[in-house]
């Protein structure tokens, strides 16, 4: 009898789950368009936003989920309690809506110390102020030691649409800017440093914060905003690849405009590392009319996450669904989507 028909296939590492299918980039959509979207996929989930937009009574309202597993769970400029708060109020505030109400579930590891807990309530509870939210429901499980890295938090939100508004990248045009509110890459750097313990002279903190109160003052005037995404897993590459991918149009960026803090662009060359693909957990990037550039520029400059805003780039109608960026000496390179994993466990 032959038996090689029973022989399994060798099995190739993709054949696996991989850190790399979940740094927001190319291993990160394959996963969900060939795993999760081949068999969920439906009217809401096909927009593939930051958050549905659903309508319930008459009332539409946007929904989204997120779970965080920042490893370690305390690093400079927040800690995994107000990243899990403020990165479900972005995932809402930049489809337009108004951010309300908050779930929070926590997968609890058998033996974190009962002050760290506290210490992580207590910082949800301080976000959900800033981000004028109120945690309504949650949920609490424990896992035996060396299960669960300490703790793992989920939250879900749900925020109201009090104007009429059509955030996405179908909507993006030839000559459209691309502005972001501020320095880019701190996120990532602020808790790859804290990993590993490299200190710098100059202490780089994440720039974890809400930008619910930001976009509103951009939206209570009455720009058309055409796009916006927070620039979260995969940094701001893997972003406007997504958005130049799927609103079919080419995006040039201007490397001369890029925000980056000296201490993270020293700390990106000394470890390999570009900005463009690092975390952030305070950005977003806002497409809309060239005409709009300058007003949206000030009232983010007004603000407290906008000191540092910049128009970076500008979408283009050739080279579509590509990112490409002329460089400080004068030539274009592609800003593709990073296929693997730079900083692994970062939000």
């Amino acid at each position: 009898m032959n038996n090689e028909l029973s022989c399994p296939l060798p099995m190739n590492e993709y054949d696996k789950v991989l850190l790399a299918h979940g740094s927001g980039g190319t291993l990160s959509n394959k996963l969900y368009n060939d795993v999760i979207f081949s068999e969920l996929m439906n009217e809401y989930l096909y927009d593939i936003h930051d958050s549905a937009i659903v309508t319930s009574g008459g009332q539409k309202i946007a929904f989204t989920t997120d779970s965080y597993v920042v490893k370690p769970i305390f690093f400079p400029g927040g800690d995994i309690g107000k990243l899990a708060v403020f990165g479900t109020v972005n995932d809402l505030a930049v489809v337009g809506a108004k951010p309300s109400f908050i779930s929070c579930g926590f997968i609890i590891e058998e033996g974190l110390l009962m002050s760290e807990l506290k210490k992580i309530v207590h910082s949800i509870f301080e976000a959900s102020l800033k981000a004028n939210v109120k945690v309504v429901t949650g949920d609490t499980k424990v896992v035996e030691k060396s299960k669960g890295d300490k703790i793992y938090i989920n939250t879900s939100g749900i925020g109201i649409f009090d104007r009429e508004i059509l955030i996405s990248p179908k909507r993006c045009k030839d000559g459209d800017v691309i502005i972001i509110n501020g320095y880019i890459g701190n996120h990532g750097i602020a808790v790859m440093l804290e990993r590993e313990g490299i200190t710098f002279e100059s202490k780089i903190e994440s720039d974890c914060a809400p930008l619910n109160d930001l976009i509103s003052n951009i939206l209570n005037i009455g720009i058309d905003v055409h796009m916006m995404r927070d620039a979260t897993r995969g940094g701001v590459a893997s972003v406007l690849n997504e958005i130049a991918k799927s609103g079919n149009v080419g995006i040039l960026l201007y490397e001369e405009n890029l925000p980056i803090q000296e201490e993270v662009k020293s700390a990106c060359e000394i470890m390999g590392f570009d900005p463009l693909y690092v975390a952030n957990e305070g950005k977003v990037i806002i497409v809309a009319d060239a005409s709009d550039a300058d007003k949206i520029v000030s009232i983010m400059k007004q603000h407290e996450l906008g000191k540092n805003a910049a128009v970076i780039g500008e979408v283009i109608s050739n080279n579509a669904g590509v990112v490409t960026m002329k460089t400080v000496i004068g030539t274009t390179r592609i800003v593709d989507m990073i296929s693997g994993e730079q900083l692994p466990r970062i939000c």
